[in-house]
């Protein structure tokens, strides 16, 4: 069982979701919290695997309970209708796997939970796009020497835990430098990346 916490200002989102989560077999809600101070001590009793994690909370936010919370067993989820440049980068940085928008449908909603479970990066495709450009830069879309290092590692099969230790970084500059490496070879996801690395000589087979 994937077990989940939400945590949203507003009760009657923490019950929307928590009645489409009850519909997946895999997944359980362990908690809720109201707050992100509320957040951070139910993540340490409940022990929830992802945290379904609102963005603006009043008092401690979305972004500061991530960066308390998350870790290579509590991975954290944004669940916001937000959708800036500096909102999803702040997150990223923060420690997110990933980003959706609450308009997301259910079923995206049950499959980025499982995603995030498996240390997968989730992103609501609006959200991609966005963050791609931002990190695009088209006067040189080479890619760095450690984004092919962390490319590498990921065509091996590695995960971004075990990537952050091989390379003693964490595990946010392995999402980062991955996320950076999508917005240079026009990506979504790291199987693409892979792949377009390849056909384009930057990683040998």
């Amino acid at each position: 069982m994937i077990k989940v916490l939400i945590v949203d200002d507003h009760p009657v989102v923490r019950a929307g979701l928590a009645g489409i989560l009850a519909a997946a077999e895999d997944v359980e809600v362990v908690g809720e919290a109201g707050s992100g101070e509320e957040a951070i001590a139910r993540a340490a009793t409940a022990s929830p695997d992802v945290v379904l994690m609102d963005l603006r909370m009043p008092g401690c936010g979305g972004v500061e309970a991530t960066r308390a919370i998350a870790g290579p067993h509590r991975r954290v989820l944004i669940l916001t209708t937000y959708e800036t440049d500096a909102d999803i980068l702040r997150a990223v940085e923060a420690g997110a796997v990933g980003y959706l928008l609450k308009d997301s449908p259910g079923v995206d909603l049950v499959s980025a939970i499982r995603a995030a479970a498996r240390g997968e990066t989730v992103l609501a495709p609006s959200v991609a796009a966005r963050l791609m450009a931002t990190v695009r830069a088209p006067q040189n879309d080479t890619l760095s020497p450690r984004e092919v290092e962390v490319l590498r590692l990921v065509a091996e099969g590695m995960s971004n835990p075990d990537i952050g230790r091989r390379l003693h970084i964490s595990e946010a500059t392995v999402k980062t430098h991955l996320l950076r490496a999508y917005g240079k070879l026009g990506v979504t996801d790291r199987t693409a990346a892979v792949m377009t690395a390849i056909r384009r000589g930057i990683l040998r087979v």
